[in-house]
């Protein structure tokens, strides 16, 4: 998977694994993790898919319905991806920290849908529910925040809210920030992003 690693002058802080959202590249969130701790490994990839020449985590057959089949095999790619990149970069594999928007977003909560160690945390702006009625494993543990916009057209906070609950019910800390605006990432919400992460 085409990406951007730099790594970090603290070992003891978590990788960032960043993640844009649709028709963004691998440069997108760079910033926000300078934001959120300018001192971690940082792992930025693009997503494999393309939807109108617009990178992607998976596919989707309309707006806010995904191609299940695709997003299960795109989440395992990513998983093994970063199996491998933390070999070949030798950070730790168990303290990843994924930061995701949208499309970026739903690939990080598939991930903790499907994969028990996949990661540590994550910060998860405008994410909807990647898959319903599967049995999630246990997130003992794992720390997530869920940004969201009560405005939102693309994700309504009714998936906010249900994403919320079926994380809380797997066992993971679970923390929402809501803003009173659309799909955009909005500065308050870097802001809030970066005071859960230093707690």
């Amino acid at each position: 998977m085409k990406h951007i690693f730099k790594k970090g002058n603290n070992p003891k802080r978590p990788t960032l694994l960043l993640l844009h959202g649709t028709g963004g590249t691998e440069q997108d969130l760079l910033a926000l993790a300078e934001q959120i701790d300018p001192e971690a490994n940082v792992l930025s990839v693009r997503g494999n898919v393309l939807e109108n020449g617009m990178p992607r985590f998976f596919k989707r057959l309309a707006e806010g319905v995904f191609d299940e089949e695709d997003l299960l095999f795109r989440t395992e790619e990513l998983n093994h991806f970063l199996d491998e990149a933390a070999a070949k970069y030798e950070f730790d594999r168990h303290a990843i920290t994924a930061v995701g928007y949208s499309n970026g977003a739903n690939i990080a909560a598939s991930l903790l849908f499907h994969y028990k160690d996949a990661l540590s945390a994550a910060i998860l702006h405008h994410p909807m529910v990647p898959r319903r009625g599967i049995s999630l494993p246990n997130l003992t543990g794992k720390q997530v925040l869920i940004t969201a916009g009560t405005n939102d057209p693309i994700c309504p906070s009714q998936e906010s809210e249900d994403l919320h609950q079926l994380l809380q019910e797997a066992g993971a800390d679970v923390r929402i920030h809501w803003e009173s605006y659309g799909h955009q990432l909005t500065y308050s919400e870097v802001e809030a992003a970066k005071a859960w992460y230093k707690n």
